[in-house]
């Protein structure tokens, strides 16, 4: 657990599943990234789905940044992605820092790929669907929501309507029109390079702030501005994009909370040669 300003933040995880390697590093060689993180003999990479838990105890709110995979995966698709719920899922993860679903106020959808947002909906025993967080607000772009349920072939893949249709059926969606302060010291950045509009929420608290990464850099390996992943729609946004995230976190000594790193949960930068690089890790 970490504090930053008025939030108590812990990083809780939905297992872990794995992508090829090639396409979450892009036009980087193989030789240069394997390095960083090994492939299995299928060529993928292992991945952590790791969400955000802010808890305000004076406001009585409860945040959660992303909701993970979910549970509704065939064996085949599983196979796929190497999906790993073991040793830990989302509602174990929450168990430990002491919430359960009905006491999450709000949850924070950075955007509603399918590891992302997988989680927002599950069924009981019955087969009926529900929302897996009944008393939160859930918080999405207007302009991820609306390119969400009209994407393109190249992306179409990436988004499961069954995640997220509930939503606008259910009076718990609250759709946001950019970047804005949605709760004291919780800023939204939006950024555009991965897909359109994803949200990335920064914590704020005394000198320092916490960003939650996304998809703009999904591990520490991706801290090179121009290691991109091949799922970006628009690479030459995100390394724009990336440039400012990371001089920002230099110069306000901010801490990165990468989502899908299995190594580490977050890390501070440091200075090299003039440029933001690895410092050290953060325990969260």
């Amino acid at each position: 657990m970490l504090e930053i300003g008025r939030y108590r933040i812990t990083a809780v995880q939905d297992g872990t599943f794995a992508l090829d390697g090639g396409a979450m590093f892009g036009i980087v060689p193989r030789p240069l990234w394997e390095r960083r993180i090994a492939p299995d003999a299928r060529h993928r990479i292992p991945l952590a789905v790791r969400c955000l838990l802010a808890v305000d105890p004076a406001a009585g709110r409860v945040i959660l940044v992303d909701d993970g995979l979910g549970a509704a995966w065939d064996p085949k698709r599983a196979d796929l992605y190497a999906i790993d719920k073991q040793p830990t899922d989302l509602d174990a993860a929450l168990a430990r820092a002491g919430v359960s679903r009905e006491a999450v106020t709000d949850v924070i959808l950075t955007h509603l790929h399918f590891d992302h947002a997988g989680g927002t909906v599950r069924r009981g025993a019955d087969g009926a669907a529900a929302l897996s967080f009944p008393r939160a607000v859930h918080h999405v772009q207007r302009r991820h929501w609306q390119w969400a349920h009209a994407p393109t072939e190249r992306d179409r893949g990436s988004f499961r309507p069954e995640d997220f249709d509930l939503l606008a059926h259910a009076d718990r969606l609250h759709l946001v029109d950019g970047e804005e302060e949605l709760f004291p010291d919780v800023e939204l950045i939006v950024s555009d390079g991965h897909t359109v509009a994803q949200q990335l929420p920064r914590f704020h608290g005394g000198a320092g702030h916490l960003t939650f990464c996304g998809d703009l850099v999904p591990t520490h390996a991706h801290l090179r501005p121009s290691w991109i992943m091949a799922y970006d729609l628009h690479p030459l946004t995100t390394l724009e994009e990336k440039k400012v995230l990371l001089a920002e976190a230099l110069e306000e000594d901010g801490i990165l909370f990468f989502e899908h790193d299995a190594a580490m949960a977050a890390c501070r930068l440091r200075e090299e040669d003039g440029q933001p690089v690895f410092a050290a890790a953060v325990e969260v």
